[in-house]
């Protein structure tokens, strides 16, 4: 048998980079390997730019505005070319980001080649630790991939929840406690819950701030400091990192603390569990015939009954969510710890993250693509609404006691005698208005609850969402 592995070009041992590809393709330009060379290129390229600019270093000309401006092309050029190169010169020093160091020399070099100029490329990666690359490098690869791809993917799709609580504002839900037809809703109130809930927890993604530290090989700037005693090099450190758009951790052992990440996985993974909890209450209500899956008419619902459009865009959706929670959690139990100094573990953690972001992207696509597949069934919500009047003996025992505590005669125990009437029994209308004919209300209050409906027993559920749903 001919064995897959070597198969050309190479397939895919994942679903991310196999089946669902196209999904989470934004995700390769922060979140892959290559783009962790790219931004450790980037890294060192703007500390060297950093030191020549801000006089770090006594006596080193600063770099003319061509020169870094090829330097910074090296960056926006990065492509597949750059990439095997690097693959080359790792498999000499076996050292990913010492590559990197010999990679940029190289470059240097022919952007500088001047003799007086050789002792520039001693300020590439001059100070640093392999940790202080890697650690800033990983922070602008989160931020972007959370910022620019995964963020408004996931905004996107809020409002496309939001939107629909809007156009169902006013359909009226037979809503379900523990299983049990409780008091009606509007199908748009129960999805704007939802779009408040996750929207909520995107605005504290929106606020996450992305730490880095650049201090040396155990926070104590200890090279730095004697190489160069009359630098204020916290205040260079400082300058530095926040000149890359990064918040300045001031105290660390040799690695970031990465306790910033383990906040942002644990926004995301609530925001993905919320996600969750829509995808089982909109399969619940396919189920129940509420939502009618009738776009897309040329997909397959089943391979034997010609009948079926099975939920499929859902029930994906909720295996990538736990999947990607899977790895959310243990990236974030694992980074905050670290062996005094450093071990490696947060090493090979950290090649996790974008399988655990990709994850959720897809399933943001497959929860989109759902919700725009379905049609709300008024007809089918109305008629479990005509079969349950029992549900009205709430509003009717709250009536009651409110009269009873104003002193109006002939209202006690208003909840046992709603109980007699509702408990274990169908009513219709007719039942139910016999009963409050029967009980000795106020003429308004009777009229009011003769007319009142299942349909219509929604109380503030549209203004709900016309006053509060962002």
């Amino acid at each position: 048998m001919a064995s897959l592995a070597d198969a050309t070009p190479p397939i895919a041992l994942g679903a991310l980079d196999g089946r669902y590809r196209g999904a989470v393709a934004p995700l390769v330009d922060h979140l892959s390997e290559a783009a962790l060379n790219r931004q450790r290129v980037h890294v060192e390229i703007e500390w060297l730019v950093h030191q020549t600019t801000h006089g770090v270093v006594p006596g080193v000309r600063r770099l003319t505005d061509d020169e870094i401006a090829a330097l910074r092309a090296v960056v926006e050029d990065f492509g597949t070319d750059e990439v095997a190169e690097l693959g080359e010169i790792e498999r000499v020093t076996v050292h990913d980001v010492k590559a990197v160091e010999y990679f940029l020399k190289k470059r240097l070099t022919a952007i500088a080649p001047a003799d007086e100029d050789k002792g520039l490329a001693e300020l590439i990666h001059f100070g640093c630790t392999s940790e202080d690359v890697n650690n800033l490098s990983y922070a602008l690869m989160v931020k972007g991939a959370v910022e620019q791809v995964w963020l408004p993917k996931a905004q996107a799709l809020v409002a496309q929840v939001s939107e629909m609580a809007r156009e169902l504002k006013d359909v009226p839900l037979l809503a379900h406690t523990h299983g049990q037809p409780a008091t009606p809703t509007t199908m748009g109130k129960e999805l704007a819950v939802l779009a408040h809930r996750l929207g909520r927890q995107l605005r504290r993604i929106e606020g996450q701030e992305y730490l880095g530290k650049f201090n040396g090989a155990t926070g104590t700037f200890g090279a730095h400091a004697l190489a160069l005693p009359d630098v204020d090099w916290p205040a260079v450190s400082r300058a530095f990192v926040e000149g890359l758009g990064l918040t300045w951790n001031p105290l660390t052992t040799q690695i970031e603390s990465h306790d910033w990440q383990a906040e942002l996985y644990a926004d995301v993974a609530r925001f993905n569990r919320i996600l969750h909890n829509l995808c089982t209450d909109v399969w619940t209500y396919i189920s129940m015939g509420y939502f009618a899956q009738v776009r897309g008419q040329g997909t397959v619902g089943s391979s034997t009954m010609p009948h079926k459009v099975n939920p499929i865009r859902f029930e994906n959706a909720e295996a990538n969510l736990e999947v990607s929670n899977a790895l959310l959690d243990v990236l974030g139990g694992t980074l905050v710890q670290s062996r005094l100094q450093r071990d490696l573990t947060d090493s090979s953690m950290q090649r996790n993250i974008g399988t655990a972001f990709g994850h959720s992207m897809l399933a943001l696509d497959n929860v989109a693509r759902g919700l725009a597949g379905l049609d709300a069934v008024p007809e089918r919500m109305a008629a479990d609404l005509e079969a349950n009047w029992e549900v009205l003996g709430e509003p009717i025992q709250s009536a009651m006691r409110a009269l009873g505590a104003q002193g109006v005669p002939g209202m006690e125990e208003p909840y046992e005698r709603l109980k007699e009437l509702t408990r274990g029994r169908r009513i219709d209308g007719d039942d139910l208005r016999e009963f409050v004919r029967g009980l000795g209300l106020p003429a308004d209050v009777e009229a009011r609850f003769v007319a009142l409906t299942p349909q219509t027993y929604t109380a503030l559920a549209s203004r709900l969402v016309d006053d509060y749903l962002a």
